[in-house]
């Protein structure tokens, strides 16, 4: 089977199996948050932290719980990383401490599920601080998405209440009932496979020639399984899943891809369960689908489609890819990385043609929504809902609806706010780097390389993504700040407009569908949606995009 074959498989069996996901999990996925019964785990935690678990929240309420859940979040995260060199066990479980500033960008970057890391995570951080910092964040930052858009579903669902739900409720059940499960079944499977779960330190070996070097071990597959199925995407090492220690094989890559996109490809049918038609879910899982599948072929594209004597030599565009995994599969999993906010890497991106690097820039400026992150792809893709039946209503003279609710000036306000954010931080601060001249010398390239390299660290910030180009030396106090900023404001300013519009929809009344109503479950609201989305992107970034990888493309 050759390789362009293999690749074919490779990504329909892959497809397959998301389709076979997706209404089970997507079902199981709605009866949690629908179910009244609390286990005696989860009370017992509500009794431990003072909650009742049968109260329903104000969207402001819900909001305050979100923030200070963060806020308290990040502090601790920060404070861990400020002492892990004080382990009494040593190395590998106590490490030198991390600066100040970088211990911001990293606190940041974990509880905002981006994962930016600008550091090497074998050797800047010890076990403990991997397993008890690192990754229990990659649990909860990933339930914290979940919970915000639960709560903009029962917003389009409910009708003349000010009540959201309950988000420690939310939070609860997401980790323990959807993240834990399934991430202990998939190690499990992940070790089957080579990935390596110990707790030993580097360990010294012989090889084959006769040299000897040190191998690290250390607890990496169960938390290699929620960095992908949270859309995470930090790796153990710094090489991330390009690591065999992370990746061994093809088929621990297909997996890794499935955890990817398996939640947020069963999100939608959830969303169809609780605002009581399944074919809402179809329509938005379709616009989803057309988006990585286009995205998909352009990589594979960008990647096949190349100039050079070696790439024509070699029939591929090789350079920053494993080799075990091969030219397809790699950029199969550079599209399901950025098209969520996982931003976890098989290969380098920085190496890529220009126009397959330039690929997965725009997948993340798409606000990673096909299926995008946890939980934020689906109330990303829902808010792009709102401004398209906007659109279609101002064609034809009518007041918009969306699933039973007018879309008026104040939702329309907080869906643009929302889709102005994550441009408004990106270009800004990509701006500011390029005007700063001690931030231009940490480029290691110049010309629109060199742009290309600054736009993507922002992009990745801003969308909470956290893959990056190399060249660029980020580990400043500069840029640890700037980035650790624009993470935060990416990841919480547009979760205060969601839960803002959730409330705003709540107190509405049902408005009964007429003869004008636009249907938004048939194939011309997925053209719709899936155009909407196209152009907001194209005009934001267009310029932007020109500049760097277009303008390195057709040099």
């Amino acid at each position: 089977m050759n390789t362009t074959t293999a690749g074919m498989v490779f990504v329909a069996t892959l497809a397959v199996a998301l389709i076979a996901t997706y209404r089970p999990l997507g079902d199981y996925m709605a009866r949690v948050y629908t179910s009244t019964h609390h286990s005696r785990v989860e009370r017992a935690l509500y009794r431990v932290g003072g909650i009742d678990p049968d109260a329903d929240q104000t969207w402001g309420t819900y909001l305050r719980s979100v923030l200070a859940f963060s806020g308290v979040s990040v502090l601790f995260l920060y404070l861990f990383l400020r002492v892990q060199h004080w382990h009494l066990f040593g190395h590998p479980y106590a490490v030198p401490q991390m600066s100040a500033h970088q211990s911001f960008n990293t606190a940041a970057s974990f509880v905002t599920n981006t994962n930016w890391q600008s550091y090497s995570g074998e050797s800047a951080l010890g076990y403990v601080v991997q397993m008890a910092g690192l990754a229990v964040q990659n649990f909860l930052s990933a339930a914290v998405g979940m919970a915000v858009v639960i709560a903009l579903v029962r917003g389009f669902a409910r009708h003349r209440t000010d009540r959201l739900g309950n988000f420690w409720v939310d939070l609860t059940r997401t980790c323990l009932r959807i993240l834990l499960p399934i991430t202990a079944l998939a190690a499990v499977v992940l070790v089957a496979g080579g990935a390596v779960q110990n707790f030993h330190g580097y360990r010294p070996v012989t090889g084959l020639a006769g040299g000897s070097q040190s191998l690290p071990g250390g607890p990496v597959a169960s938390q290699e399984v929620i960095k992908e199925l949270g859309t995470n995407g930090g790796g153990f090492f710094n090489a991330n899943s390009a690591h065999p220690f992370e990746n061994p094989t093809v088929w621990t890559n297909w997996l890794e891809i499935y955890l990817i996109l398996a939640i947020g490809f069963s999100l939608p049918r959830t969303f169809g369960r609780l605002v009581g038609d399944k074919r809402q879910g179809l329509a938005i899982v379709a616009v989803m689908g057309l988006l990585i599948v286009g995205s998909a072929v352009l990589a594979e594209t960008g990647q096949a489609v190349h100039h050079g004597t070696v790439p024509v030599a070699v029939g591929a565009a090789t350079e920053g890819t494993e080799t075990r995994l091969g030219v397809p599969d790699s950029a199969a999993f550079a599209t399901a990385t950025t098209m969520t906010s996982t931003g976890a890497v098989d290969s380098a991106h920085d190496s890529y043609t220009s126009l397959g690097g330039a690929v997965t820039l725009l997948d993340m400026m798409f606000g990673e929504i096909a299926p995008g992150g946890t939980g934020s792809g689906l109330y990303g893709i829902l808010v792009l809902a709102v401004l398209s039946v906007f659109v279609a209503g101002l064609m034809v003279g009518r007041t918009p609806e969306y699933l039973g609710k007018k879309i008026a000036g104040r939702e329309v306000k907080l869906a643009s706010l929302y889709l102005l954010t994550t441009p408004t931080l990106v270009l800004v601060g990509t701006a500011l780097a390029m005007a700063l001249p001690g931030e231009r010398a940490a480029m290691a390239n110049a010309g629109p390389h060199g742009l290309s390299e600054v736009l993507y660290a922002f992009t990745s910030a801003a969308n909470n993504n956290g893959s990056a180009f190399a060249g660029l030396a980020v580990n400043t106090a500069w840029y640890n700040t700037a980035l650790g900023v624009v993470m935060l404001l990416g990841r919480l300013l547009p979760m205060i407009f969601v839960l803002g519009l959730a409330g705003s929809l709540a107190r509405q009344r049902a408005v009964p569908a007429s003869a004008g109503t636009l249907p938004t479950h048939r194939l011309q609201f997925v053209g719709l949606l899936t155009g909407v989305t196209l152009i907001v992107v194209a005009l934001t970034y267009f310029p932007a995009l020109a500049l760097g990888p277009l303008a390195e493309g057709l040099h």
